[in-house]
């Protein structure tokens, strides 16, 4: 079995690497501290995943970020600004759309294989009941879009794929560090266990949804 992480240095991605090292998968990790990986230049997607080859039966996209143009989440529309709305969708939905544009080459036709994009409950639309976070969440409930989509494309011509959106619950990583608050956070090798389970029962009718760590429905 062959593995791809994308973010593979990062609190969630390095876990689940190392997770999936120990099953005796054969994990390639590609990022932005390894690889130049830049979500915010399409160059420098074409350029790294053109020395990614070959085909893999699990692909998990671990990238992203809260804090858009160096701004917190906001809390209100006066704190909107258009630097930090830009940057969100640059490195929350425009460069993992730019990575689901390799998969075709990258996914095996003639047998199963997974795809996870990380996506966060707060990009549900159905599920917001407190508002705020407006740049952050427009950002996800459209990576959660461009994840169906790309599901429906791809279950034409790999029939055994599975793509979905994946909310890990609030990992304890720096990438959360300034806004855990109240939330119940998990450790990385938790939550890297917690997204293996929830994967390894996903079949190709599972294909083009979002699942939480659970591997619970989330509404869109």
């Amino acid at each position: 079995m062959r593995a791809l992480i994308i973010g593979h240095t990062g609190g969630i991605g390095s876990a689940v690497a190392s997770a999936l090292g120990k099953r005796g998968v054969d994990v390639v990790g590609v990022s932005r501290s390894t690889h130049g990986l830049d979500l915010r230049n399409p160059e420098s997607i074409e350029a790294v995943f053109a020395a990614v080859s070959g085909q893999f039966d699990l692909v998990i996209v671990a990238t992203g970020q809260l804090d858009g143009a160096g701004r917190k989440p906001e809390k209100s529309l006066k704190a909107l600004t258009y630097d930090a709305m830009a940057d969100q969708f640059a490195v929350n939905t425009i460069g993992p759309a730019l990575i689901l544009r390799q998969l075709p080459r990258l996914l095996p036709k003639d047998r199963p294989c997974t795809v996870a994009v990380l996506s966060a409950r707060v990009g549900s639309i159905g599920d917001n009941k407190m508002g705020g976070w407006y740049s952050y969440r427009a950002a996800k409930a459209a990576t959660n879009q461009v994840v169906h989509s790309a599901a429906i494309e791809l279950s034409r011509s790999h029939k055994l794929s599975c793509i979905i959106a994946y909310h890990p619950g609030t990992v304890a990583t720096p990438f959360t560090a300034q806004h855990q608050g109240n939330n119940k956070t998990v450790g990385a090798q938790d939550a890297a266990h917690n997204m293996l389970a929830v994967l390894d029962g996903m079949t190709p009718s599972d294909t083009g949804n979002f699942f939480d760590w659970r591997g619970a429905p989330v509404v869109w």
